[in-house]
């Protein structure tokens, strides 16, 4: 956990998000009494994409086969 003065963080905020690791936080204090956090994103969000992940998973509710030809090559 880092903690800085508000007052460096409004002076060096890329800075202090570039030092920050995945899930670690940054306490933002004035006058000596923590007043915000920054945490950085846990690793495990920024797994990348897989192809055709999505099939399956449009649901359409009513028929529309007009708007619907667009979408046939994600449709069971």
């Amino acid at each position: 956990m880092l903690t800085a003065t508000i007052e460096e963080v409004q002076a060096n905020l890329a800075t202090f998000i570039a030092q920050l690791k995945p899930d670690e936080e940054l306490v933002i204090t004035k006058e000596n009494r923590p007043v915000a956090r920054l945490q950085a994103e846990p690793t495990e969000t920024h797994k990348p994409r897989t192809p055709g992940s999505g099939i399956g998973k449009l649901t359409i509710i009513a028929d529309d086969d007009t708007h619907l030809e667009h979408f046939k090559e994600y449709m069971p």
